[in-house]
């Protein structure tokens, strides 16, 4: 079987079912590719066959145009330089510029920035603290290929999610390291306990970004404790970890062949080696099973 089209990040959900004689909820994940903004039904199975082969071609996520190089994920050079999307403030939400009157994108601002936004607890390689939109709930902890996570604030703007995101990182780290997160299951963690400890020592650094956001009138931008939030697992669909790790490169070597051993956060993981689907958003494939 072979599909063709405009690669996007692959769409990750939990089964309806769990498993419910665990003292804490699990999900088993399932992937699905995208291709030309559709998911597709292609029924890899773990231990078969797989080809990637990219055909050269590269196509911008926001204007469609075809570019001969992917910048932030997919875009053509003038849309990277031009979307309010691409700006830094998408990756350090705490530099966020809207208040200062120069945000280029409005409408941006209304549908991303000044939504309720969760600050949580995971374990993904190792603990972290990440932010995310209320709605984007699990889909941000399965793209990291979090086997835990937990919510433990709810904020009204994405500008307040990254201030106390910065304020935690002080203790917490805020970034998964990826070669661990292939090599194996990260060692589980009491995160509830985690969020108790953390809340209860930066509660006056907490208390002094609240005051300072409450001044907003124009937008609601409270502070509230999620402190009722269960923990929750996630199972990936992984066969075996890899030994060493080794990444494969699409602009070097345009087809990829090898037997699927598991799929975690955004990585294929092969037998010999991995790859990041994210990476290659805009990138026009064939995937052959």
């Amino acid at each position: 079987m072979e599909l063709q089209g405009i690669c996007h990040k692959m769409h990750a959900s939990v089964l309806a079912h769990s498993v419910t004689d665990q003292p804490t909820p699990q999900a088993n994940v399932e992937y699905k590719f995208i291709l030309d903004r559709e998911q597709v039904d292609l029924p890899f199975q773990l231990g078969q066959d797989i080809t990637l082969e990219w055909t050269g071609k590269i196509y911008c996520v926001s204007c469609g145009n075809k570019t001969p190089k992917s910048y932030s994920q997919g875009h053509c050079f003038k849309c990277f330089k031009t979307k309010a999307s691409c700006d830094l403030c998408m990756m350090k939400p705490e530099t966020c510029h809207y208040a200062l009157g120069t945000c280029r994108e409005e409408s941006l601002a209304q549908e991303v920035c000044f939504q309720p936004h969760i600050i949580y607890l995971a374990n993904s390689s190792a603990l972290k603290v990440g932010i995310t939109r209320f709605g984007q709930m699990p889909t941000r902890w399965l793209d990291q290929g979090a086997t835990q996570a937990l919510p433990i604030m709810k904020v009204g703007s994405r500008r307040l999610s990254g201030q106390l995101e910065i304020m935690f990182g002080a203790e917490v780290a805020d970034k998964t390291d990826w070669r661990k997160l292939l090599k194996g299951e990260a060692e589980p963690l009491d995160l509830i306990q985690i969020r108790d400890e953390l809340v209860d020592r930066f509660a006056p650094k907490i208390q002094s970004i609240r005051e300072a956001f409450s001044q907003n009138l124009d937008f609601n931008e409270n502070v509230e404790y999620l402190d009722q939030e269960t923990q929750r697992s996630f199972i990936y669909p992984v066969e075996h970890y890899p030994e060493k790790i080794k990444s494969h490169n699409l602009d070097k070597t345009p087809v990829i062949h090898g037997k699927l051993q598991g799929i975690k956060g955004q990585y294929l993981i092969l037998d010999n080696g991995v790859i990041n689907i994210r990476k290659y958003t805009g990138y026009e494939l064939k995937i052959s099973i």
